[in-house]
């Protein structure tokens, strides 16, 4: 299958899977719902969002500071503008396709910093690791603070479901299709390995293995846990001050702001750009804590779409800049 054919098929399914779920929410809908939905929309106060897109930028700059700290054990040092462009771009390449951002940003730093490609992915993939656990951990706290509403909607609807469809013979069939898998990638592995692009294959594990152990090697490890930790506390941050343009939600606490981050940032990664999905998990999140459906599913446009506008944006001013910024330094280095 042609590279660009199936580009647009993975677009085309997370797509349709976000549009998908905005449809279940909305085509059951009464007249009075839809009119509370647009009520919520028309009383929010829209200028509290400013303080969310600069503290939005706030939590990019530092993740393009913490990419930079995987970079050194490695030997690069690269502008932190250069980073903070690649990974904007990045992050506006992803609402076109996903995961392409990933690749976008890498290749990026590659061209103008003149570092090897696959080290990078390998410091990205990192990166990426390093964010789940934190993610993990934020939900653990999460739920363990607040048993009595994060707790038992957790167990009911996350916990006990999991639990019922691996249970009995089942275990035994996921099992068997779990050594099936790992025996059939061993096979794929070692006919990679004996063709003509094993090499190729093999010095981008190298390349992504490097990047992992540049977490170990690094120098600066308090300031790269510091900056993995303050990234989250900028999320939460958005998350608290959203809560602000609204009448309905300015009263929430901590505990939600948490909770809504935490099912929130699932919701981004399950479609294409978090459409649908995160709308849906923000509602669902803000009726624990007794929030009106329609006024939390308002709050879950307006925040997604204060975080899109924001990467598209900055996103597109950074796919602008980076020329003209490295023609600046290239000239200044033949000076």
């Amino acid at each position: 299958m042609p590279k660009s054919l199936r580009t647009i098929i993975n677009f085309s399914i997370f797509l349709a899977i976000g549009l998908g779920l905005i449809w279940l929410v909305t085509h059951n809908l009464t007249a009075q719902e839809k009119e509370d939905i647009i009520s919520s929309f028309r009383r929010a106060n829209y200028w509290l969002i400013i303080p969310v897109i600069f503290v939005g930028i706030a939590s990019h700059w530092y993740r393009a500071v913490r990419w930079k700290l995987l970079m050194e054990p490695l030997g690069y040092h690269p502008s932190t503008l250069n980073t903070f462009f690649a990974v904007m771009v990045g992050y506006l390449a992803n609402l076109a396709i996903p995961r392409l951002g990933e690749v976008t940003r890498c290749g990026l730093v590659a061209r103008y910093e003149n570092i090897p490609a696959e080290k990078l992915v390998g410091t990205m993939i990192a990166e990426r690791a390093v964010d789940m656990l934190v993610l993990m951990l934020l939900m653990l706290i999460t739920v363990v603070l607040q048993l009595d509403i994060v707790g038992i909607f957790f167990t009911r609807n996350i916990w006990e479901p999991l639990q019922a469809k691996a249970g009995g013979n089942r275990t035994w069939i996921l099992a068997g299709i779990l050594i099936a898998l790992v025996v059939l990638a061993y096979i794929a592995f070692r006919l990679i390995a004996r063709s003509k692009i094993g090499d190729k294959v093999k010095a981008i594990f190298r390349g992504v293995w490097e990047g992992v152990l540049s977490i170990g090697k690094m120098q600066k490890k308090g300031w790269f846990i510091f900056y993995s930790l303050f990234i989250w506390v900028l999320y939460f941050t958005m998350m608290y001050l959203g809560f602000l343009c609204m009448d309905e939600t300015r009263s929430l606490g901590i505990g939600a702001a948490l909770s809504v981050l935490c099912f929130g940032s699932i919701g981004m990664i399950a479609t294409q750009g978090g459409i649908g999905a995160y709308q849906i998990l923000v509602q669902q999140t803000l009726i624990l804590y007794g929030i009106h459906a329609t006024t939390g599913y308002a709050f879950g446009w307006i925040v997604w779409l204060a975080q899109t506008l924001m990467v598209i944006v900055i996103g597109f001013a950074s796919l602008v800049a980076l020329p003209v910024y490295n023609k600046g330094k290239q000239q200044a280095t033949t000076k």
